[in-house]
């Protein structure tokens, strides 16, 4: 979202990451307890936040609060707290809200972990996650081996990556991460240098896949729907707006050849689980979530796109790049502002195995943009922009077109 917007509006990272069917209660200033508590532990540990002697030096990344039961409880979450919140989701790449929902209280869990804290293995049931498993990933991957995205969940191409570095030097190739392990991981340097590898191995795969969109497994994910309408003014609600708008972009995707799924129907709404769980199960090539905006502020509008992308620099090339071409084809085809494209860890963008990128097509609760995105032609010139932004994703660089000029062939 674009800087001046960004986080300050309906919360959505919580909508996005924790689905309809989360219990957690989301902490906010004023709140007391022992939750608030272990919250602030948390920023202490990572120097976001003073110690109760007034000093900010990280405790142990897995350090928990020691205070006494009456302490705990009386713990404020107070201004200080939720701009050290606040702090952190910027840094992580949340919707910086300063309140502590699921996904940031997870991100909290995270970033408390250092390579080398606890040993680090596969479990298919409950998988590890955290900073210590992103510095895994990354030093496999600067030594020549392939464990998948660097997203710090340790799934089963992590592992497959770890036994392959571990065969070839010796170790016992359990796929666990150990001592030996680390001490091995520590002694080599890197093999792969000139730019992030398994982001270059990933926009290899792309370009060698061909240009056409024949056979390619598309998933597109309207936002909201069922009893979560999302925003809503008079009859227009945002639910229905991107069904209609996905319901266009899988009419026109189908037509150049794609398989399309999408993720709801008109009366449903899944949880963000449910739909990443979808895109994966399906195999899918490409992920794009679709949303409209809101705000306060009278001069909120235009459109901004979301890629995978943390604070320390691991982010999806392809899906960056997607949410260049889709967001710049719609501003090509709508006249609407541009508010760019910017990295998130959002749990749609992290969590799906294929690119994935979020578009926010306007603002529903600016004049301009409402009018815009009830007008049915535009609505039909953003679906044509995303295919456009699809067939050019698959373009070589020698045969891709200018912005906004691709047009669907009358015949495939």
């Amino acid at each position: 979202m674009h800087p001046r917007w960004a986080g300050n509006g309906r919360g959505d990272d919580n909508q996005d990451t924790m689905g309809a069917d989360s219990r957690m209660q989301i902490l906010r200033l004023g709140d007391r307890g022992a939750a608030v508590a272990d919250v602030q532990t948390a920023l202490r540990s990572l120097g976001l936040l003073p110690d109760v002697d007034g000093t900010a030096v990280p405790r142990p990344p897995h350090a928990m609060a020691t205070l006494p039961d009456v302490a705990l409880d009386s713990a404020v979450y107070d201004q200080a707290t939720e701009l050290a919140v606040r702090h952190f989701q910027q840094d992580r790449g949340l919707s910086v809200d300063g309140r502590v929902g699921e996904e940031t209280y997870r991100a909290l869990n995270e970033a408390r972990w250092s390579l080398g804290d606890r040993l680090l293995r596969y479990d298919p049931e409950r998988p590890v996650r955290g900073d210590d498993v992103i510095t895994l990933q990354e030093r496999v991957h600067e030594l020549g081996y392939d464990a998948g995205p660097v997203d710090g969940v340790f799934g089963p191409g992590t592992e497959s990556g770890l036994r392959a570095f571990q065969r070839d030097y010796g170790l016992t190739s359990d796929g666990t991460c150990g001592p030996a392990t680390l001490r091995a991981l520590r002694q080599l340097g890197r093999k792969v240098t000139g730019g992030r590898p398994q982001l270059l191995r990933q926009s290899a795969s792309f370009v060698e896949s061909g240009p056409h969109l024949i056979g390619r497994r598309i998933v597109v994910d309207p936002g909201h729907g069922g009893e979560d309408a999302g925003y809503t003014q008079g009859e227009t609600t945002e639910s229905d707006l991107v069904f209609d708008l996905a319901s266009r972009i899988e009419g026109r995707l189908a037509a150049a050849g794609a398989g399309v799924y999408l993720t709801r129907g008109r009366d449903q709404n899944p949880s963000a689980a449910e739909r990443t769980a979808f895109a994966n199960d399906a195999r899918a090539d490409l992920f794009i979530a679709l949303h409209l905006d809101s705000h306060g502020s009278e001069h909120a509008r235009g459109v901004a796109s979301y890629y995978y992308g943390t604070g320390s620099g691991a982010s999806s090339t392809v899906g960056e790049q997607f949410a260049n071409l889709a967001r710049r084809e719609v501003l090509a085809r709508t006249g609407m502002l541009d508010l760019g494209s910017h990295p998130k860890t959002w749990g749609t963008l992290r969590m799906t195995r294929m690119p994935a990128v979020r578009l926010d097509c306007g603002y529903l609760s600016h004049p301009v943009d409402r009018l815009l995105l009830l007008d049915a032609r535009v609505r039909s010139a953003v679906a044509s922009a995303v295919l456009a932004a699809v067939q050019r994703l698959y373009l070589p660089a020698e045969a891709d077109l200018q912005t906004g000029t691709f047009v669907l062939p009358e015949r495939i």
